[in-house]
């Protein structure tokens, strides 16, 4: 049987289902750290002199008023989650989130003349603090707050795994029966994890992305445990040194290095099998199937579709149905 639109190698129109996934790219803890790390220097105990709103749809608050922040000294910089926190006097606090397509830029003295990617720009005594997001969906925010209590509204509360104990990790494991996958990127369960270091955490841990939280022993616990913290510390470490000899210009989800995440059909690191993925929704999930799946393939909803009946469920059959002669 021959798939409509397929190829001879088999999968032709496969990685055309997940195309529109390629540039999804939300800047996780280990992204927000060198953020944070990069700008430390150049900002805190600087007075923020102006702030340019270039979009209307990134500012989200309007009380209290954004001229308020002007004129006002950067007592300290923190992460809350994936959001990065301008700590203000007067007990303000400027809170930004760049979701999917945001990014920063550091630029001395004065910022050129506004692109359309912008959306805000800061303006410090040193240099300017640009805000932009490329693509046509406008998800950043930014948000002015006055007080613990409003700034805490805005924390989604999920677990920092580098501070909390084996006992407390589990217990958010376990809260709700969700996928792994799903736990470890939801922002109400754990701190500042997203798609991409998800993926590779759950490589690093030998688990199913699809496996059930409830499901898991206390043994494939210990090990995501270990893996979260290695992966989260590891990565960390690595872009606040790079962020010491330059700011961070080029945040991406797909990093020289990286065993699974943004390295579909290429060998695992661990064990040479090609890397496998699903999608869901907007995002996807890489993994080994050799590896964390004992070499079942996950079915995929979108090349589910495409393929009907004919989906194969482990990598044997993968490869056998790759190896038929073209239409049969």
């Amino acid at each position: 049987m021959r798939v409509r639109g397929e190829s001879s190698s088999g999968f032709g129109n496969c990685s055309r289902v997940h195309a529109s996934l390629s540039s999804a790219c939300v800047p996780e803890l280990p992204d927000i750290a060198a953020y944070i790390h990069a700008l430390a220097p150049r900002v805190v105990d600087q007075t923020l002199r102006q702030v340019r709103i270039a979009s209307p749809f990134v500012l989200r608050t309007v009380d209290p008023p954004l001229r308020e922040a002007e004129g006002r000294r950067v007592r300290a910089l923190s992460r809350m989650g994936k959001r990065i926190v301008f700590s203000l006097d007067d007990d303000l606090a400027l809170v930004l989130h760049l979701m999917i397509a945001g990014r920063l830029h550091w630029r001395q003295g004065k910022a050129g003349p506004p692109g359309r990617t912008l959306l805000a720009a800061l303006d410090f005594p040193e240099g300017v603090l640009t805000v932009t997001e490329a693509g046509s969906k406008k998800r950043a925010s930014l948000h002015l707050v006055r007080g613990k209590e409003a700034l805490r509204a805005l924390d989604p509360g999920g677990l920092e795994v580098i501070e909390a104990t084996p006992e407390q990790f589990r217990d958010a494991v376990r809260r709700e029966n969700h996928t792994v996958k799903r736990a470890l990127t939801d922002p109400r369960v754990f701190s500042g994890i997203g798609n991409a270091y998800s993926d590779e955490i759950l490589h690093r841990a030998r688990i199913s992305p699809v496996r059930l939280t409830q499901r898991m022993t206390d043994a494939e616990i210990a090990r995501l445990y270990d893996a979260v913290r290695g992966i989260l510390e590891e990565w960390t470490r690595r872009f606040v040194a790079d962020a010491e000899k330059r700011f961070p210009e080029k945040v991406t989800a797909f990093r020289e290095g990286m065993a699974v995440h943004g390295r579909y059909g290429k060998p695992c690191p661990a064990c040479g099998s090609p890397v496998q993925r699903i999608v869901y929704a907007e995002n996807e999930a890489n993994y080994c199937a050799t590896c964390q799946t004992q070499g079942r393939l996950l079915a995929d909803r979108a090349l589910s579709q495409l393929l009907r009946g004919d989906w194969p469920r482990t990598l044997e059959e993968l490869e056998e149905r790759k190896a038929r002669p073209t239409g049969k």
